[in-house]
């Protein structure tokens, strides 16, 4: 897992921008969120727990007009409890709100609403069954999670998308047991899992799910297996040497140079000698007569002076 950073320049790229977005989670926000605006699925969007945009700027590239896009995180605010306090200092003391805006912006013209401050603010400041796509990665603590999928529950249209982060790492066992309650007595209807993500819907996972194995089995770099557990059917996915999906470079990002061209005014190339070049076989024939033996060097001078 990578460690935390400052950035130390504008970014150029996506992947300059600090932060744990793995190349098979990219491929998967962006066929979720592309199926769904070719099945005409229109909703907001929502990430819990930001960070410093790496996956916020992407899920920006696929803001509909008319759509609203809103992110949530502490910053440098005040934890709403002491195990909050510990945890942010701990693991994203580097994170300010402006750090994150500057990354936005070197990749987008306008900011998503912005609400700075614990997930808890969100149900009051997001419009219930009004996203299609809700994305959570906020503290790891059992209580807050919990509440986080209790709120992209009532937050969600009947067929959307939510995304846990770090349900499975070791370090995190709170969101595991989140996760799993919400699918055994929550409703919770998983579709897939990437290394450290749970894709689920409170809708039908069944249409969604075979559309994910046809393209998943159609590609080379992608393992797949289904496994059945407590009712639920689970597509497991995991990376091949996947290539990341192309994203846009930053505002930052400097094109690469062109050959220059020549100038008019450029002296011409010196005019090449009328001499004959030196046939190199003939070169390398005499070079090698006279690296042979005495005795044959001069049977091979004779034989040449008699056809002379």
């Amino acid at each position: 897992m990578a460690t935390i950073q400052e950035a130390t320049r504008p970014p150029h790229r996506l992947d300059d921008v600090p932060g744990w977005f793995p190349v098979l989670d990219q491929l998967l926000f962006d066929w979720f969120l592309n199926r769904q605006e070719g099945g005409g699925t229109h909703g907001d969007l929502l990430e819990v727990g930001v960070y410093m945009g790496k996956s916020a700027i992407f899920i920006g590239r696929h803001q509909q007009p008319g759509e609203k896009y809103t992110v949530c995180d502490l910053f440098e605010g005040d934890a709403p409890d002491d195990a909050n306090r510990a945890e942010s200092t701990k693991s994203y003391s580097a994170l300010t709100r402006r750090v994150f805006e500057d990354n936005y912006r070197s990749f987008h013209d306008e900011l998503p609403r912005v609400l700075q401050g614990p997930s808890s603010v969100v149900p009051d400041e997001v419009e219930a069954r009004s996203c299609r796509f809700v994305h959570i990665d906020a503290s790891h603590l059992y209580e807050h999670v919990h509440g986080d999928i209790g709120a992209a529950h009532d937050l969600l249209l009947p067929d959307g998308i939510v995304v846990l982060d770090d349900f499975r790492s070791e370090h995190t066992p709170g969101v595991s047991i989140a996760t799993w309650e919400a699918v055994l007595n929550r409703g919770l209807h998983p579709i897939c899992l990437s290394t450290q993500k749970l894709y689920g819907t409170w809708g039908d996972p069944e249409p969604v799910q075979e559309a994910l194995l046809a393209m998943a089995r159609e590609r080379s770099d992608c393992h797949v297996s289904v496994q059945e557990a407590a009712g639920h059917r689970i597509v497991r996915l995991k990376s091949k040497g996947m290539a990341a999906p192309a994203f846009p470079p930053s505002k930052h990002a400097v094109p690469a140079e062109a050959p220059a061209a020549v100038s008019a005014s450029a002296p011409a190339p010196a005019a090449r000698s009328a001499r004959p070049a030196p046939r190199r076989g003939s070169q390398v024939r005499r070079v090698a007569v006279d690296l042979l033996p005495p005795v044959v060097t001069r049977a091979i001078r004779r034989a040449r002076a008699a056809r002379s």
